[in-house]
């Protein structure tokens, strides 16, 4: 049997393993040395949390909390050996990033011969440098995420949930894992402007991709920290603005060096310095002087006013307040530092100007910096105007290949430059032109000989055709698009996919044809994109902010008043075990109701494709009944469940936990999902019957109901294993009232259709064919 594999997988995962053999041997002879490293950043982190490190985390997540919400935080404990394991398992992960920089080194030898360890000695002070710059970046990212973000997020979420009326009763390992989690994100964060400006300076990634896709880079910013961080918009934007603010500084890290390697000069920010000594002199006095106008002009004062009013407890404490020196004294200190830091920038500021002016050449030509250097190639083509286009050499665009001609093209398009992208264009037709050229030339050259005698004929004359006449090659035809003509051109060689092929050759019955009515149905929905997109994003910003300012709060205590008298909303609690459990829940909230409001839309808009595909008849407007058919069901189970089936099970499993005298915690979690189980579930499950009817009357006939239940019975699995959470008795508990409805429908449909005899609309012509095709299968 063939492989699954490649031959390409194959072979990486053969030196994949080969290499770790050749480590392996290289260690054994100080395989002890490794695991006494290990042992130590293992025993070190084991001890350090059980003695000092749980409570100075308690102090990070309290730093910023009012005492009220303090005095209600609860850092607990689900299992007897949780705390144990929790420090071991932390403890392991430690010893093993220890390690690791020790493994590499006793290794390195065989690595070296693996050719994956630089073969000519590094020198050690280069080491040292990149690894002093990583540890002060990663400590950088750690005290911002220690000092700033963990203080001021926890002491909003707590907040939040209190006024909402839940306890923030945090799991050790969930609130552990969160801080851990975040902090390490922070430090890899951290290493951004080394990583940039590494993958700019070796050329693995050029500087213009990061310069030119910074857009994408801020997207990706806040979708990681959407990923990663509390939903909510307040931690967003203080995870963000950081990052896009370190970003930009990454930029200008990798422009410094790609342009100095570039022009061949060497960074001298002394030379900098006495060329702009009035620029970084007035930067520093500048910076000294707003520390001392902050100072002197009442902005401590104000600063710890706006603190009070945001209901912090931090306050910035008087100047040398814990120092041992007097004001004065201390912002004389504070200015200087801060004017030394100024003047740090403002060398970074002239390095830069200096470097990008001797790049770009001298007010003329915008090529001539590069050129004068000796390497046209390096040229910023994405910086030149029509003009520096025609005026650069051709050296630099034969450098380049097609697709790179095309971006630079598409950019400068983009950019509202029609006239710059078509010199582009020109510029590499000319060069690639040039090119071949010259290899036809040589080629023409090299075989001459052969040539002349497979053309010349017995009686010594040159080769012709039977009508006497020379052949000559057929001269390429003149592109009378201009350049939206040749980006057409060259797009449409790979404008073929897989799939359109797959599709096109497949008959109807087939998989083929199913994924060519699928895209057709789909494609259908394109243009309408824009609006449903929005419609959904409405919605569920709607449901979001109504959960946010005050709902989901409002809705605890509502349903509580609805239980019976004898019951006291006091003797059980609802907790959060994890600090961002009460927005995540909102977040899965709002995106369930925004998929079904989104649902109407869709069906509206792709009406017309799903007719014209023979899967349904009628006219759209048949969307409208469908909605209010269902919105009834769902309003009218929704309204059965909130005031009877729900307080009554919740009343009934109170009461059960309270004789056995138990302390009841609900997680809210569980809480607000047994309720939206027994309240809005119960209007899904009165919509089924209802869907049941509404799909005959448009063409779907009561036999491939009856018939495809095993196909229903996997779709109510699906549907149960996707929106209940991880337990198979839940799903279950879903399943089964989901097909108990399913079938319900089906009886329904029995005595509307007279046993299927008399549909309310005759079959679809995509069903019936299916019907055909299933007889012919089964003849």
């Amino acid at each position: 049997m063939a492989s699954a594999l490649d031959d390409d997988t194959q072979e990486t995962l053969t030196d994949g393993w080969e290499s770790t053999k050749v480590v392996l041997r290289s260690i054994q002879k100080d395989l002890q040395k490794v695991f006494i490293v290990y042992l130590i950043g293992f025993l070190a982190t084991f001890y350090a949390l059980r003695i000092y490190v749980w409570d100075w985390l308690k102090g990070i997540t309290a730093a910023n909390m009012s005492v009220d919400v303090e005095a209600e935080l609860e850092i607990i404990a689900q299992t007897p050996f949780e705390v144990i394991l929790l420090q071991a398992k932390i403890g392991l992960v430690v010893g093993a990033v220890f390690a690791l920089p020790v493994l590499i080194y006793y290794a390195r030898d065989g690595l070296r011969r693996r050719g994956m360890w630089p073969q000519a000695p590094i020198p050690r002070w280069k080491i040292a440098s990149i690894a002093l710059l990583a540890a002060v970046l990663f400590l950088a990212g750690v005290s911002y995420g220690v000092f700033v973000f963990f203080p001021v997020m926890f002491s909003f979420l707590a907040a939040f949930g209190l006024e909402a009326g839940f306890n923030p009763s945090y799991s050790i390992v969930m609130w552990t894992e969160f801080i851990v989690f975040l902090t390490i994100s922070f430090g890899l964060a951290g290493q951004m402007p080394l990583v940039i400006t590494g993958l700019s300076y070796s050329g693995i990634v050029p500087y213009e991709t990061f310069r030119d896709k910074w857009r994408h880079a801020v997207v990706g910013i806040f979708f990681f920290g959407a990923m990663f961080s509390p939903p909510d918009p307040f931690t967003q934007i203080m995870w963000a603005i950081p990052l896009t603010t370190l970003y930009g500084f990454s930029l200008y890290l990798a422009k410094v060096v790609v342009t100095a390697k570039r022009s061949s000069d060497r960074i001298d920010p002394f030379a900098s310095m006495r060329r702009h000594w009035n620029l970084v002199g007035g930067v520093g006095v500048l910076g000294g002087g707003l520390v001392y106008a902050y100072y002197t002009y009442g902005g401590r004062e104000a600063t710890n006013a706006l603190l009070a009013r945001a209901g912090s407890t931090r306050r910035i404490v008087p100047p040398g307040a814990g120092l041992g020196i007097d004001a004065t004294t201390a912002i004389a200190v504070y200015a200087t530092g801060v004017g030394i830091a100024f003047v740090v920038l403002a060398v970074l500021a002239a390095v830069y100007r200096d470097l990008d002016a001797d790049a770009t050449g001298t007010p003329g030509s915008p090529a001539a910096g590069a050129a004068a250097h000796g390497d046209p190639t390096a040229i910023d083509l994405g910086e030149l105007d029509a003009g520096g286009i025609r005026a650069a050499p051709e050296a630099a665009f034969a450098a380049l290949s097609e697709d790179e001609a095309l971006a630079l093209a598409g950019e400068a398009m983009e950019d509202d430059e029609p006239e710059t992208a078509q010199a582009i264009l020109d510029r590499f037709d000319e060069a690639t032109a040039d090119e071949e050229t010259e290899d036809d030339e040589n080629a023409v050259d090299a075989s001459a000989g052969e040539n002349a005698a497979a053309s010349t004929s017995d009686d010594g004359s040159a080769g012709t055709d039977a009508d006497g006449s020379v052949e000559a090659a057929e001269a390429p035809e003149e592109d009378d698009d201009g350049m939206l003509g040749g980006l057409t051109d060259r797009a449409s060689r790979a404008s073929t996919t897989f799939l359109d092929d797959f599709a096109d050759d497949a008959d109807e019955e087939d998989i083929g044809g199913y994924y060519t009515d699928l895209k057709f149905i789909v494609g259908s929905l394109r243009s309408r994109s824009f609006r449903i997109v929005g419609w959904f994003v409405a919605v569920m910003g709607a449901v979001f902010t109504w959960l946010y300012l005050g709902g989901l709060g409002g809705v605890r205590a509502d349903f509580l008043d609805r239980l019976p008298e004898r019951f006291d909303a006091g003797e059980f609690s609802v907790i959060t075990l994890h600090p961002v459990e009460a927005l995540v829940f909102m977040v899965k909230f709002s995106v369930l109701i925004g998929l079904l409001a989104v649902i109407p839309l869709v069906a509206y808009y792709a009406w017309p494709a799903l007719r014209d595909r023979g899967f349904v008849r009628g006219h759209e407007r048949q969307v409208f009944v469908w909605t209010g058919a269902l919105g009834g069901g769902i309003v009218g189970g929704f309204a059965l469940g909130y005031f009877l089936i729900a307080p009554g099970l919740i009343s009934y499993l109170v009461a059960d936990a309270l004789g056995a005298q138990m302390v009841i915690t609900y997680r809210i979690n569980n809480f607000f999902w047994l309720i939206i189980f027994t309240t809005l579930g119960i209007g899904v499950l009165a919509d089924v019957p209802v869907l049941l009817v509404l799909l005959n009357s448009v063409g779907v006939p009561y036999d491939a109901f009856r018939n495809r239940w095993r196909e229903a019975t996997i779709a109510a699995m699906t549907f149960a294993a996707v929106l209940t959470p991880a337990d198979i008795v839940t799903m279950i508990l879903v399943t089964v009232p989901l097909l108990a409805a399913y079938w319900v429908g089906v009886g329904v449909l029995f005595v509307i259709t007279l046993g299927g005899r008399r549909n309310l609309a005759p079959p679809a012509r995509f069903l019936e064919a299916a019907d055909r095709f299933d007889l012919d299968t089964s003849e």
